[in-house]
């Protein structure tokens, strides 16, 4: 299955999810004694899909077999990894499932899992049942992933109170290249966990915007990357009454001219944004000139700073808030917090500081 994205053809993948279900079906047939190296399963959007399953082993009235993760050409960091499925036959029509090492637990009740429970989401615990209530009356299922622990390291998952291994995942069954599902979802249910104790978040595009809002006393906090607009109408939807927004002049600018998605490969705008509100305040041609010339965005705020044009910037900060009201036409309080790596900040509560 390919997808063309940027005039490149790239390969879809499978998801964790996907990957227990085949190991699932592996091993219900290895209960049967036949050996498959290879099975075709049903994603819940109809999808079929052939995985290659290995390390077939029967004992103790376990069957135990694996399924490698594959993301395609999306980027991942559980690519590649075993995906272990234990299975033993139950008679009383129950079906359990439960995680092993290296898969994750909630250390909290959350709205995807209580404390104690391994991390493996409705979807693929439906699939898995839908594969036992397929031949068996019933069964004990276990998810496993010896990898899971270390490669959890690099994962979201501590923000969503997981730890201890990675999350059994998937919707669709299907991983999209490039198509930032996952990481989206992971957004929207950190927001999710901050909505059930405040009706206050702090959204930053990264780790660097995060440190920068703790030190300054800012709490509940959360990572949104590149996805402004996406993050800004969940934020809606979950009746938040305020949103701080805090990062660097890079991504902020971007917004002030109402560009929602920050990745430079999609909205480029930096320049052109302070190309606008200099000439919206008629500057001279000279210093526009000047500005749209400038390399980074770091260059053209220190320039304007240094050259008293400070009431550019905060006619940028006034007008990224304005672009955000429109977007989310709520009467949601927006506090826009923009920085320098040199150490300039403007407040949209009480203008430039320093």
């Amino acid at each position: 299955m390919f997808e063309v994205i940027d005039g490149k053809k790239l390969r879809c993948g499978y998801t964790t999810g996907s990957c227990a279900q085949a190991a699932t079906l592996g091993c219900i047939y290895l209960l049967k004694g036949i050996v498959l190296n290879e099975v075709e399963i049903e994603t819940k959007v109809g999808i079929k899909l052939k995985i290659n399953l290995y390390g077939h082993t029967l004992k103790d009235g376990w069957a135990t077999c694996y399924a490698l993760k594959d993301a395609g050409d999306d980027l991942d960091v559980t690519d590649g990894i075993k995906i272990y499925v234990k299975v033993r036959k139950r008679k009383d029509f129950k079906v359990l499932i439960d995680g092993g090492v290296g898969i994750g637990r909630f250390i909290e009740d959350t709205p995807y899992g209580k404390r104690g429970e391994a991390a493996i989401n409705r979807v693929p615990k439906e699939m898995i049942e839908k594969e036992v209530r397929g031949h068996l009356r019933g069964a004990d299922v276990i998810v496993y992933a010896p990898e899971g622990e270390e490669v959890a390291k690099k994962t979201f998952n501590g923000r969503l109170k997981i730890e201890g291994g990675i999350s059994i995942l998937g919707t669709t069954g299907i991983v999209r290249p490039m198509s930032n599902e996952a990481l989206l979802k992971t957004i929207f249910m950190e927001l999710e966990l901050k909505r059930k104790k405040t009706d206050e978040v702090v959204m930053c595009f990264g780790n660097h915007g995060e440190e920068f809002a703790i030190k300054r006393g800012l709490d509940d906090t959360v990572i949104i990357s590149n996805f402004v607009g996406d993050a800004l109408q969940y934020a809606k939807v979950l009746n938040f009454k305020k949103v701080t927004l805090v990062g660097h002049f890079g991504k902020l600018c971007k917004v002030s001219i109402g560009a929602f998605n920050t990745h430079s490969h999609i909205s480029d705008l930096r320049m052109e944004s302070f190309v606008y509100f200099l000439a919206k305040n008629h500057i001279s041609y000279e210093v526009i000139d000047r500005v749209d010339k400038m390399a980074t965005a770091e260059e053209a705020v220190c320039f304007l700073v240094d050259n008293g044009y400070n009431f550019v910037i905060l006619d940028m900060l006034k007008g990224a808030i304005n672009k955000i009201k429109q977007l989310v036409r709520n009467d949601m309080e927006i506090r826009i917090i923009m920085y320098t790596f040199r150490g300039d900040v403007f407040d949209s509560c009480g203008d430039r500081t320093w």
